[in-house]
């Protein structure tokens, strides 16, 4: 009677599907988490141990999360969890960033839908649907980056709005108010015509910009040269509205210029023959061309050392402008384009603005905050530079139309170029000069002090030290003020009598303390006498309005978030944000703790790319490329964006799509597919079954080795945040030496060996270790699947201490002894798979010219030097190759044997095993019928099903 052996085969056994459906499992497991309380239970697990602290850079809560935010938060989240699982109380505390024009501009859009003037409103009013503006979109980001698997204090996240929050940014202001460094002073500033304000670098993209450009003619008056008697010298701009407020011309003192008298000009030139210009000579003759002028004659030519001391007529002078212009020298001034002449309008520039001061020169005030200019200003008042909407006024044409008038326009043309424009408005800028709250680099050392910070942070990558380096370097004082409603104020008074702040401590925490309970509203609402007290009298003081910039506010996170929370620590070990944070979130947060605490807020700093689409595009709506994370996590599951973040170098720009979509829900499948294997071969594992490594065959050890390897891989990548360096390890370990290897060899021990075989028992054991360690270490990132892994681990483990955790994110890295490393086995094995790879090669090429089907009807020979075969002497090389017989010889393999080049001396002729093929194992063997009881069974089969019941 035939027998059915199949009930004897230890196939796997799991409740782990193959297929992840991960958009279903995923909420599940988030509702498990919380009813676990997953957090609360993190920070008991941890209490005690040292601290790392990455501290959460405000995102503004103004819409929905965009793959940026998904690949920024998921980042955080995969360090956070590497360090919490490597022994750390890694807390992370989220935050928003709810002040400012990006929440501010959408309560007004709403007041311009409805054809009313948010002036109109009052300021109390707005400021609080500002507030519930930002509480929404708060309570929405949340729940979308929860759904990611972010995992952090989401009960008490921090933001900027809470009245404990403002009233520590009041204090951080009043700090530099008392130590000196905060002043008022007038400069120019990048102002924003439509949101009628300052904004600072970081607010600030530059996009491609058509401008009209003019040379223009300034009669020299009194020439401190005589070279330069009866000439004009011809200045080149491209904002011609800046013209009003021009009050000085730059020159360069090593640069050689040169007199011109012109000759013979082109139809429809604005030249005049006979007329002397003066240029840089290195310039000279693309004025020529541009101005149409046919022929000239090179007069004289001199340093421009010698024009010190030179006066000269403004363009409009008889019009309002009857001023003198006098040359001054500056160092900007180069011979890239124009004429080697720089017109200087202090108001209006920063170069103009110092060489102005430097030289006592006047700072004209011309235009508004609306971008028109002033009533006082001849000739254009009310003309404006830009509209309401950004669009160009009417101010270029009207001054360049003056100008030809009064004869000083030389030539005319539109120059397409890079410009700065507001990131929110899109609209382009003006330099602006207003009265404006500014922090001195210098006064305190503010810049050496920061610049010594830098030197003492850890960057990563480490180019970021430079580019920030060369910004604290150079940049100006730091223009704080805002003219908005929508923020902070810096609340100030400033005595009427000598303009001076009123740096009473006193009524500095007055005004902190009614912050603290009331919020800053109050400063709005109340009468300035409750902030001031008894003893000083309001009318002697003017109360500043302006609000601080939100660039200063989550520069002073640190300050109300780490230095006030217990659970977290200053300075934080980490911050992390997109490399435009240099000039931004990291650039504020070291001037303001250098200024206040005399070092940076953070002991590192690490930065990431931008996110492109698949082309290298930059996402937008009207290409259709936008690539939404709710839309991957519903579709294929938030896991699959966390591999996308560590499957890529987060230190470039990286780039996303469809296609990458689906190769990431490939690599993932392996993923699973290995730790589904791993589960199903440990199904009714015991641990009375554990064998200890001494016990073990040689191939156990090695992947044991390869434990100790890939443990110290994983912990100095993760130290180095090189995340994905340690996935690419823990990827290659799972499809090519576990599964393409390890799995393949020892299938049919795991499945035909007896249960109480020691090679049996050996492969659980390791698989157990296998087990132990992905669930670990891919925790961090594929949160979910982890988790779900591990809620399927064998029953029989759950008691055991390192199996116990209720959740996979409560466990730390499992620690592998380090008695498992073998060098010397590994380096044998390196030289055993090195054989295998020349034999498998040789029996794909039986099986796709069909001699063979499976490698089990295999009996090749295989050729090798006489150290070779010693290395093979001790080896099943049959079950490594998963053969049915093999035969080893040494010597040299006859022509057409198979072989491989990097694989030197090793040859393999095919052959077909001999004898009967095992029912159970298919093992073809001589062996197969001798067992009577068994007659269709190898001796290793029979002895296995004797054991069993029924058997």
């Amino acid at each position: 009677m035939t027998r059915d052996y199949k009930p004897t085969v230890f196939l796997p056994r799991t409740d782990f599907p193959m297929r992840g459906g991960l958009p279903t499992k995923e909420p599940e497991l988030l509702k498990r988490w919380a009813e676990l309380d997953l957090f609360a239970r993190m920070r008991a697990e941890s209490a005690g141990r040292p601290k790392f602290i990455l501290h959460d850079g405000p995102p503004y809560a103004n819409g929905n999360i965009h793959i940026g935010h998904a690949l920024n938060k998921i980042l955080k989240d995969v360090i956070v969890r590497s360090r919490q699982m490597m022994g750390f109380d890694s807390n992370y505390v989220p935050g928003w960033d709810c002040h400012g024009l990006p929440i501010e501009w959408k309560i007004e859009e709403k007041y311009r839908a409805a054809g009313k003037n948010k002036d109109e409103v009052p300021i109390v009013q707005f400021r609080g649907e500002c507030r519930q503006f930002a509480e929404h979109w708060v309570g929405v980001q949340t729940e979308e980056f929860k759904r990611l698997g972010v995992e952090g204090d989401w009960k008490r996240p921090y933001t900027t709005m809470t009245f404990p929050a403002e009233a520590q940014i009041a204090r951080e202001i009043h700090k530099f108010a008392s130590n000196g460094g905060l002043y008022k002073g007038v400069k120019p500033v990048l102002w924003s015509v439509v949101e009628k304000t300052a904004l600072a670098d970081a607010e600030v993209e530059y996009h491609d910009h058509t401008s009209s450009t003019i040379f223009v003619r300034f009669p020299v008056y009194g020439a401190a040269t005589p070279e330069i008697d009866e000439a004009t010298v011809v200045i080149w701009t491209t904002t011609p509205w800046t013209m009003p407020g021009n009050r000085a011309i730059a020159y360069g003192d090593e640069i050689e210029y040169g007199v011109y008298k012109v000759g013979a000009v082109a139809e429809g030139s604005l030249a005049v023959p006979g007329e002397r210009l003066v240029l840089a000579t290195a310039l000279a003759e693309s004025v020529r061309e541009q101005a149409k002028i046919g022929s000239w004659t090179l007069l004289h030519k001199f340093p421009g050392a010698k024009l010190n001391g030179t006066l000269c007529r403004h363009p409009l002078f008889g019009k309002g402008y009857d001023f003198r212009v006098p040359m001054l020298p500056g160092e900007f001034v180069t011979t890239e384009a124009g004429t080697g002449f720089v017109h200087i309008a202090p108001g209006h520039g920063e170069d103009d603005f110092h060489l102005g001061m430097a030289h006592g020169i006047e700072v004209p005030r011309t235009v508004g905050e609306d971008g028109s200019y002033y009533d006082c200003v001849p000739l254009f008042a009310g003309r404006r530079v830009y509209t309401d909407e950004g669009k160009p006024g009417d101010a270029n044409n009207a001054v360049i139309a003056a100008i030809q008038e009064a004869g000083g326009l030389l030539h005319r043309d539109r120059l397409r170029h890079s410009y700065p424009h507001s990131w929110r408005s899109k609209a382009p800028l003006i330099f602006r000069a207003t009265p404006q709250w500014f922090i001195s680099m210098e006064t305190n050392g503010l810049r050496a002090t920061a610049l010594e910070a830098i030197g003492n942070t850890q960057w990563v990558p480490p180019q970021g030290e430079n580019r920030i380096r060369s910004m604290v370097e150079t940049r100006p004082d730091w223009c704080i003020s805002r003219q908005r409603a929508w923020g902070v104020p810096i609340a100030l008074f400033v005595r009427k009598s000598d303009g001076e702040i009123l740096k009473d401590p006193a009524v500095f925490e007055r005004i902190a303390g009614i912050f603290q309970t009331e919020g800053s509203d109050a400063w709005f609402a109340r009468p300035a006498q409750d902030f001031l007290g008894n003893a000083y009298d309001a009318a002697d003081f003017e109360q500043v309005r302006d609000i601080v910039e939100v660039w200063f506010e989550s520069g002073s996170t640190h300050a109300f978030v780490l230095e006030q929370r217990p659970e977290l620590q200053w300075p934080a070990s980490l911050y992390l944000e997109g490399s435009d944070q240099h000039r931004g979130w990291f650039h504020s947060s070291l001037l303001e703790s250098c200024g206040t605490r005399g070092r940076a807020p953070y002991d590192a700093v690490l930065t990431h790319g931008f996110t492109l689409d698949e082309q290298g595009r930059k996402m937008s709506k009207s290409l259709g490329n936008v690539v939404a994370p709710q839309q991957v996590c519903d579709q294929y599951g938030a896991d699959i964006l966390r591999l996308w973040v560590v499957g890529t170098d987060y230190t470039e720009d990286q780039r996303i799509g469809p296609e990458i979509i689906k190769y990431q829900a490939d690599l993932y499948r392996r993923l699973r597919n290995t730790l589904r294997y791993l589960l199903g071969a440990l199904a009714d594992y015991s641990p009375a079954e554990r064998l200890e490594p001494a016990a073990m065959p040689e191939l156990e050890r090695w992947v044991l080795h390869r434990l100790v390897e890939m443990d110290a891989h994983v912990r100095r990548t993760v130290e180095a945040y090189d995340f994905h360096a340690a996935f690419s390890a823990i990827h290659n370990f799972c499809a090519v030496e576990l599964s393409s290897f390890y799995f393949d060899v020892r299938k049919d021990s795991l499945y035909c060996d007896a249960p109480g075989s020691d090679r049996r028992r050996a492969v659980r054991t390791v698989m157990e270790h296998l087990l132990s360690a992905l669930t670990a270490w891919l925790a961090p990132v594929l949160c979910f699947t982890a988790e779900e892994a591990w809620l399927q681990r064998p029953e029989s483990l759950r008691g055991e201490p390192d199996w116990s955790a209720e959740s996979v994110h409560l466990r730390l890295f499992p620690g592998i002894p380090e008695s498992w490393r073998d060098d010397a086995l590994a380096a044998k094995w390196a030289g055993v798979r090195d054989v295998r790879r020349v034999v498998t090669g040789a029996l794909e090429l039986e099986r796709a010219s069909k001699r063979i089907g499976s490698s089990l009807q295999a009996n090749p020979t295989v050729y090798v030097p006489a150290e070779v075969k010693a290395l093979l002497a001790d080896v099943d090389f049959a079950d490594v190759c998963i053969t049915s017989q093999i035969t080893v010889t040494e010597g040299t393999a006859p022509d057409g044997a198979f072989t491989l080049p990097d694989v030197a001396g090793v040859g393999v002729v095919p052959g077909l095993a001999e004898g009967g093929k095992c029912e159970r194992c298919w093992k073809i063997l001589p062996e197969v019928g001798t067992v009577a009881a068994h007659p269709t069974l190898c001796r290793r089969c029979a002895d296995a099903v004797d054991g069993m019941p029924g058997f």
